[in-house]
């Protein structure tokens, strides 16, 4: 008889404690993948002006929608990964770049953070995997678009002579609350 003086009070204790929903359950994880090709001009030899960004459309707002969250509920975005690709010429990789580091910003703020990097890129690629930072970047995925300026330090004894098409393919790992 004790046991079940014991058990009754402790069956409804869970049952309402239980039943309560965690508002943990209600946080997503997903990815929100942005790839954008991008033509650079051949440097000059008398260019002493600092790199140009490179505005690029985010398409978050159908990214959260498809996964049932809206922009405000956004709590945490981070760099994933980030993959450039050299597209043209053909001929061309990567064994031109000494270091390369990838900053982003908002349009008209000054709000700029180190988004990647690499050092000594692997010769003979024409596809570089960037090392992520682990700065947080809601701002910049909430927003419409954002913009990436590359500061690179090319090898001694390499000249890129023709323009460059790169793509840039970025995945950002986004928690969010539920609608």
């Amino acid at each position: 008889m004790k046991k079940l003086l014991f058990l009754a009070p402790a069956l409804v204790l869970l049952t309402v404690f239980g039943c309560k929903k965690n508002p943990l359950d209600e946080l997503l994880t997903f990815t929100v993948d942005v790839s954008q090709n991008s033509r650079i001009p051949p440097p000059s030899i008398f260019y002493t002006g600092l790199p140009k960004p490179v505005s690029i459309i985010t398409n978050s707002e159908a990214s959260f929608r498809n996964n049932k969250t809206t922009r405000d509920k956004v709590k945490n975005v981070l760099l994933d990964q980030m993959q450039l690709t050299l597209v043209s010429p053909s001929t061309l990789n990567f064994d031109f770049l000494d270091s390369l580091k990838v900053y982003i910003n908002t349009p008209k703020t000054n709000n700029r953070i180190m988004l990647a990097y690499l050092y000594n890129p692997p010769r003979g690629a024409k596809t570089l995997t960037l090392v992520p930072t682990t700065e947080r970047l809601d701002d910049y995925l909430k927003s419409e678009t954002y913009e990436l300026t590359v500061y690179s330090r090319q090898r001694p004894n390499y000249f890129v002579r023709d323009s460059l098409t790169i793509r840039s393919d970025t995945r950002f790992k986004v928690t969010a609350n539920s609608l």
